[in-house]
């Protein structure tokens, strides 16, 4: 390992190669390179089996390499026949174009744009866009033979199922990107999932009949979980995204302090850029005491932190301590009540219509406009076996109103059910 140029070093120890080209060694240790990897816009954001390739750029540019991402505006309206087994809806160049831009701003975040090594981010509408059919056939179609591409696996996998002829170009596309990336900017290395090897290697062959220029690939593991599940799905089986629009920076957090102890020394390893000694030391954590789960704290924050910001993690601990370890209502902070105001049952306070009027809030009424309890018979109940409680402290039967001096930051009650039901109230 220690023999390896860098980032090969690195990636290696950390599990994240798949494969590459025997040349690869060499040429990292020549000086630097400049390579990129493609990201599919058919999603207005990019989702956290993404990070693994985003994770690669950042070693390469940690090594002194320059990183390019490739944002596919124009193979984003053809589709990837990789990994699949059907083909994908096509979508119009406006959302592939708005897609584009939010994926921009997400690969900002991982990258450093400055300096002489900076990456760039192009795409590759760019050119495709303005490429006629018989220009793309004549200049880059007659390199390859029907017999190449039918051998390659993103094309054999699909062969019972059915392939478009829209979808069988594909190849031929990324291996133009490759090559008009060589000539645009010296790209001589690009770096994909395993599934792309394939498509990367058409790349390889298209410089070579063209330029005469020798290039190279790297490829990254396809990530499982240890149940050999696909990794990235959320519990109710959607995807993870990158987009706190899409997946909240609490549920963010949540699925990383999910993971299982078998795999989050992997995921330390891969979506972290902790130390081996710092994983190491965690690795001892899951063994000697796994119910504490240090090393998915770590994890969740590291990553959390990375994607949406110190603050958003900090935000999504707080919320995750008040709702999995018994934290202390009162000492969450504005931000964190908003938060969770977004990941549980929350209404507005809206006293009862009958009764005099009472100074404080009316906790069947409390109960009843969370949807906690089906009625207030049913709410009195509740109170009458002591399963709720008020800002962390048990009500009895007595306790019909909570007084305002006990809301949280002088405007909200957090209601809670057995152990594990919540609801959050805001008291105007």
């Amino acid at each position: 390992m220690s023999t390896l140029p860098a980032p090969l070093s690195e990636l290696a120890w950390r599990e994240l190669i798949s494969q590459h080209t025997e040349g690869l060694p060499a040429a990292l240790a020549a000086g630097p390179v400049s390579a990129y990897v493609g990201f599919d816009p058919t999603a207005s954001s990019l989702h956290v089996g993404n990070l693994v390739p985003i994770m690669g750029l950042v070693h390469l540019q940690r090594a002194g390499h320059r990183p390019i991402g490739l944002v596919g505006g124009a193979t984003g309206m053809i589709g990837d026949p990789s990994g699949r087994s059907s083909e994908r809806n096509l979508q119009d160049a406006d959302t592939i174009h708005a897609n584009a831009e939010a994926i921009r701003g997400q690969l900002a975040r991982f990258l450093d744009f400055d300096g002489p090594r900076g990456a760039k981010l192009v795409n590759n509408l760019d050119w495709l866009g303005g490429i006629g059919l018989i220009e793309f056939l004549r200049d880059t179609g007659k390199h390859f033979s029907i017999n190449y591409m039918m051998a390659k696996d993103s094309v054999k996998s699909r062969l019972e199922t059915g392939i478009s002829y829209t979808e069988f170009t594909y190849m031929l596309m990324q291996a133009h990107d490759y090559l008009e990336l060589y000539r645009r900017e010296g790209v001589t290395l690009q770096m994909g999932g395993s599934d792309q090897w394939g498509n990367i290697t058409a790349g390889l062959e298209l410089i070579r009949r063209t330029v005469g220029a020798e290039a190279n690939a790297l490829t990254f593991p396809l990530i499982t979980n240890a149940d050999g599940t696909k990794f990235g799905k959320s519990t109710g089986g959607g995807s993870v995204w990158l987009d706190a629009e899409r997946t909240s920076p609490y549920a963010f957090y949540q699925f990383w302090m999910g993971a299982d102890d078998r795999d989050v020394s992997r995921y330390l390893r891969f979506y972290t850029l902790l130390t081996l000694e710092e994983i190491t030391a965690l690795d001892t954590e899951v063994r000697t005491a796994p119910e504490k789960r240090v090393a998915q704290r770590a994890l969740a924050a590291d990553v959390t932190a990375r994607v949406h910001g110190a603050e958003a993690a900090r935000v999504a601990q707080e919320v995750s301590a008040l709702l999995f370890e018994k934290a202390d209502p009162n000492s969450l902070s504005a931000a964190a009540l908003d938060a969770l105001a977004r990941e549980i049952p929350f209404a507005d306070y809206v006293p009862p219509a009958e009764g005099a009027p009472v100074d404080g809030v009316d906790v069947f009424e409390a109960l009843v406009q969370l949807g906690i309890a089906a009625s207030r018979g049913a709410a009195k109940r509740l109170l009458e076996q002591g399963g709720i409680s008020v800002n962390g402290v048990k009500l009895g039967a007595a306790d019909k109103i909570v007084s305002r001096e006990r809301l949280l930051r002088g405007a909200y009650l957090l209601l809670r059910k057995g152990q594990r039901e919540f609801g959050l109230l805001r008291v105007g």
